[in-house]
């Protein structure tokens, strides 16, 4: 094949170097039939549950509908692999606050090198244990009315068992992807799942404009342009970058002496990804997972009140309830809460400013220390607080045009499933493009 001198490879060439590189084809292969594997595990059925009438009392509750779309059903459905890889995602994100709070894992993570980072992924994976047994318990506390048997102990044994189990293998196989696959494993399987689930999605939206009549058709139409609209402005904000330039001083090795270079530090508009979201979510959800697990056995005594007041409070903080501005507003403040909260994790800019004082490094106008450290802070902050206006309109404008036009078959399709579909999508085809463009060399080379 004729290698192309184009900085970046074009449609023809991804595709044929993915089906006539042995390494790329292999690498694809192997991720199709890992996730093939998985998609399979979905559908295998916990035993000794009533899934039909789960099913229809699960399609009422007002915050699992992201949690099934993550799953790709797995949820509703009640398979051994209903937990997914989230919780591996939670372990991750546990991992990530604890590096940053304990000096010996974040000595691990700078110092340690290779051998810090298997030590770091270890003890991901023995969390991953922990936070799997712990949803495996909640969930079969949750499905146990829906139990055959009764749902006696041997039932939430028995349920925990093949959920913890099914939550392991999933993050083995998500491991797998990342080392012999194309892209990251976790986030693919996320990106699978969302798929797996919007052919019936989009059935019922058709269905739904079919029996509406005109009306119904313009509602769908409205909500899908929204939903477009969306999708472009989280492409430009996710690749949207501010672009601080650096100059490196001159020096001199031996008798070379090298000019001073004009370089970029750049810094993300949306440091957190689509993690401020989840961690909005998920604080959103706690009064009603709560209120699930306590359920009394009677209308009376002290369980009784504790679950009215948070059944009250679900209902309050749900975007269905009796006050949608309340949601709205907490949900926003939680996002901007966790937005800098996690970009305080990820960027930070007194260590930016001792590595480019280290390297004889400076920003023009600034000076070096103290002053680039605070330059650097303002600039964070400033690109944090736009990431997370930005995020919180993501949040906000697909649900509210779902609950002013009445199409509610997207539930579950919403912001976070839109950043997740969309940030995997453009990881994983820089990555296949980078593999492209490494075999176009490895091709120049042998010639």
């Amino acid at each position: 094949m004729v290698a192309s001198r184009e900085k970046q490879p074009s449609a023809q060439e991804t595709f044929m170097q993915m089906a006539q590189a042995a390494g790329l084809r292999s690498r694809l292969l192997i991720t199709i039939g890992l996730v093939l594997l998985v998609r399979f595990g979905v559908r295998v059925p916990v035993p000794g549950i009533d899934r039909e009438a789960f099913a229809q009392a699960f399609q009422d509750t007002p915050f699992t509908g992201l949690f099934n779309f993550i799953s790709g059903g797995g949820f509703s459905a009640l398979g051994i692999f209903a937990l997914g890889i989230l919780p591996f995602i939670n372990a991750s994100i546990i991992m990530q606050l604890l590096t940053a709070a304990l000096p010996q894992l974040e000595n691990l993570q700078k110092n340690e090198g290779e051998a810090g980072r298997r030590k770091i992924s270890q003890i991901t994976r023995y969390v991953t244990l922990g936070s799997a047994a712990i949803n495996s318990i909640g969930l079969a506390f949750f499905v146990r009315p829906y139990a055959l048997n009764g749902g006696g102990p041997l039932f939430i044994i028995e349920t925990v068992l093949a959920l913890t189990a099914g939550a392991m293998f999933v993050m083995w196989i998500s491991e797998l992807i990342s080392e012999r696959g194309i892209g990251n494993g976790a986030s693919l399987l996320i990106f699978v799942n969302i798929v797996a689930v919007l052919p019936t999605t989009l059935s019922n939206t058709i269905e739904f404009a079919q029996t509406g009549g005109r009306e119904a058709v313009a509602q769908v139409v409205i909500l899908l342009l929204v939903f477009l609209i969306m999708i472009v402005g989280i492409v430009f904000v996710q690749e949207g970058t501010r672009q601080i330039p650096i100059i490196s001083a001159r020096r001199q090795v031996g008798k070379r002496t090298y000019r001073e270079r004009k370089t970029y530090l750049p810094l993300r508009v949306n440091q957190g990804g689509v993690l401020p979201i989840i961690f909005a979510t998920i604080v959103l959800s706690l009064p009603y997972q709560l209120a699930q697990f306590t359920r009394p056995e009677s209308s009376t005594g002290i369980w009784a009140q504790i679950n009215q007041v948070l059944v009250t409070i679900s209902s309050y903080l749900s975007p269905s309830g009796p006050a949608p501005w309340l949601y709205v507003i907490a949900y926003l403040l939680l996002i901007l809460f966790f937005s800098f909260f996690y970009a305080s994790l990820i960027v930070n800019p007194v260590d930016m400013a001792q590595n480019l004082k280290k390297m004889g490094s400076s920003i023009p106008g600034i000076r070096p220390g103290k002053a680039t450290s605070q330059y650097l802070e303002r600039v964070i902050n400033r690109l944090t607080f736009l990431g997370a206006i930005f995020l919180g309109i993501v949040a906000t404008v697909p649900t509210a045009v779902e609950s002013a036009t009445g199409v509610t078959t997207f539930r579950g399709l919403g912001a976070t499933s839109l950043l997740i579909l969309v940030g995997v999508a453009i990881e994983t085809a820089k990555q296949i493009q980078t593999s492209v463009i490494s075999q176009r060399y490895e091709g120049m080379v042998k010639q």
